[in-house]
């Protein structure tokens, strides 16, 4: 597990969007409904909003800012949908490597937002959140937080896609180490204007979403993982930065 998200660290720390190949969809008429389906399910899953934070609010001097990066493992019928509108451009695995930062505002509002290109790939990702502590927390209380947040991806000429979030989250934190658990829902948007589509509509669904994780301070320096699983799809992330 350790070797895992620290591998997972690096290939976000790591990738350069020099490297990028061109994502180009092309053969439209190829593909199923189904299959297209298939694919947008696991686009939601893996670029979807992400928290990787605790439901404490940071407080209106607060900030985290970091780099993270998740895992999502596509499923075979989604790496078969993208082979056939990308032949030749296999992605078994979507690494999203992220550059993040979140600031702490009045009445425990906090707003956060990051970007993303992601490796051998055209496509970026850019996303936002609000989020409000119902409960602030404390020595003998919890905290307690709703977030919504936004996602949209570029990169692949006539594709469009973008997931809405929402979710209530809850952590208690013990000397620098924060658990925290969370329950939400997304909304993905997923279309295509290429003329060769004809048979294809837009999707337009939810997916149920629960995640875990756990957050490490060290005064400065901030560490945390977490294990997500939206509409039945795993992602893992890990971030690495600054919050205080």
């Amino acid at each position: 597990m350790k070797k895992s998200l620290a591998l997972l660290v690096i290939s976000g720390l790591f990738s350069q969007s020099s490297m990028a190949t061109t994502t180009t969809f092309t053969n439209w008429g190829n593909i199923t409904q189904s299959g297209y389906h298939d694919l947008a399910e696991e686009f939601g899953a893996a670029f979807s909003y992400k928290p990787v934070t605790p439901a404490a609010p940071l407080g209106i001097t607060g900030f985290d800012v970091g780099i993270e990066a998740s895992s999502t493992d596509m499923s075979t019928s989604a790496k078969s949908a993208w082979q056939t509108l990308s032949p030749g451009n296999s992605v078994p695995t979507l690494v999203v490597p992220k550059l993040y930062v979140a600031k702490g505002l009045p009445f425990d509002i906090d707003v956060a937002a990051f970007y993303s290109a992601i490796p051998t790939t055209s496509i970026t990702l850019k996303g936002a959140a609000i989020s409000y502590a119902i409960i602030g927390g404390g020595i003998a209380l919890p905290a307690v937080t709703i977030r919504g947040a936004y996602t949209s991806l570029g990169g692949i000429d006539e594709f469009s896609f973008n997931t809405r979030s929402l979710d209530i989250s809850i952590s208690k934190g013990f000397l620098g180490f924060t658990p925290y658990a969370g329950v939400g829902e997304v909304w993905v948007n997923s279309s295509t204007s290429n003329p060769a589509a004809t048979s294809i509509t837009s999707e337009g669904f939810n997916q149920p979403k629960v995640y875990v994780g756990l957050n490490v301070n060290f005064g400065l320096p901030n560490f945390a993982i977490e294990a997500d699983t939206t509409g039945g799809i795993s992602t893992y992330s890990a971030k690495l930065g600054l919050r205080w």
